[in-house]
């Protein structure tokens, strides 16, 4: 198992077969790589701010830290959403770039319901527009330079949102945009619309991607790979199955804020029990190559040309230093095929795994020519 060189940095072109450009070192053991077609280079390991605020670390002192330390490490590259702890996540990355901006590429994130208000959500003009100055003030900045649709909505038309999004590039709010768990043919959708009605086009997808959560090689990496697409993977760890946070005969853990992910977790279902069985093969493969099971989760995302970036989600400052090693990795041919024989390529362990439920499965209505349930 090879290791990256530490008195040089890597950029690689994403998808490019042969290695990576060596220029001069600006912090040991980093690998960055061209979001897309953006030209933006971004670190190999994305720090997600999901945890930081009331609904995971409500430390503000301690998420800060977190930040400084990644980016002192070499990680430049940080994605929140306006969602994560209703805004307290941003206004926290905020803090921590303070008087670093120029070093950090910010991603963030819009659609998921911010209130109780109808129209407090989604993608119409009339809340991108405001979700849009909310962020910049919580961020403490005047331009995002990744801001993306946190899932698809489909009560507004792409033509409507890459309109409103082609509005805030040009305003300067916002250097690029991007789509995160959108399904490929709504990225295929949303490239055509934005070459038929001359609007600005997704740049990249941030789809999840683990060994329990395979489905996004069938379509949506090649698609990504075939529009120039960065991709910036969530859930390498899988929730938590992948770093030994869940073990057999355990008790049912307590669900999720989001219950809608509480299918990924519910000890009941028959498919998550069989994930013990999946979880118990990797770690005898991460044991036999001498790594961790984050190293091993991690280095498997890492590997896909397609992927760009993985998202880690340290809640603490000990989960960060367990993580920052990780894009050494390289993976052999024989772990990855040993690797796809217990986790098949394009296979989710669970539906719930796959971030996101289609409308037409989600309301038994859509399925039905008469009447409904």
């Amino acid at each position: 198992m090879g290791r990256v060189s530490a008195t040089t940095t890597s950029v690689v072109e994403p998808g490019a077969a042969s290695g990576a450009i060596d220029v001069p070192t600006v912090r040991p053991r980093t690998e960055y790589r061209i979001l897309g077609d953006s030209g933006i280079a971004v670190s190999s390991l994305c720090l997600g701010a999901m945890m930081f605020g009331k609904y995971g670390n409500p430390d503000h002192d301690e998420c800060v830290a977190i930040v400084n330390r990644a980016l002192d490490a070499g990680v430049n590259f940080i994605d929140t959403a306006d969602q994560y702890s209703v805004g307290e996540s941003e206004e926290i990355v905020g803090k921590a770039v303070r008087g670093r901006r120029d070093d950090v590429v910010i991603a963030t994130k819009f659609t998921i319901p911010m209130s109780g208000r109808p129209n407090d959500r989604g993608h119409s003009r009339k809340w991108v527009i405001r979700a849009v100055e909310d962020s910049l003030r919580r961020l403490g900045t005047d331009y995002i330079d990744l801001y993306q649709a946190h899932r698809p909505d489909p009560n507004t038309g792409l033509d409507e949102l890459l309109g409103t999004l082609s509005i805030l590039i040009q305003q300067g709010k916002v250097r690029a945009i991007g789509s995160s768990t959108f399904p490929a043919h709504q990225i295929v959708e949303a490239q055509w619309v934005a070459d038929r009605r001359g609007r600005e086009r997704f740049l990249t997808e941030q789809p999840p991607y683990s060994l329990l959560a395979r489905g996004i090689e069938r379509d949506v990496l090649p698609v990504c790979e075939q529009y120039g697409l960065g991709v910036i993977t969530w859930g390498p760890l899988a929730g938590g199955w992948l770093s030994g946070r869940y073990s057999r005969g355990m008790e049912q853990p307590s669900a999720p804020r989001n219950r809608n992910m509480f299918a990924r977790y519910d000890l009941s279902r028959p498919e998550n029990q069989r994930k013990f069985d999946t979880v118990e093969q990797i770690a005898e493969i991460a044991r036999d190559a001498n790594l961790t099971m984050a190293e091993l989760s991690i280095g498997f995302a890492l590997n896909h040309p397609a992927v760009t970036s993985v998202l880690i989600g340290p809640r603490t400052q000990a989960h960060l230093e367990d993580l920052l090693g990780v894009p050494e990795v390289r993976l052999d041919a024989e772990t990855l095929n040993r690797l796809d024989t217990i986790a098949p390529p394009g296979f989710n362990a669970t539906a719930a795994d796959g971030g996101y439920q289609p409308p037409a499965l989600a309301d038994a209505g859509l399925r039905r020519r008469h009447g409904r349930p």
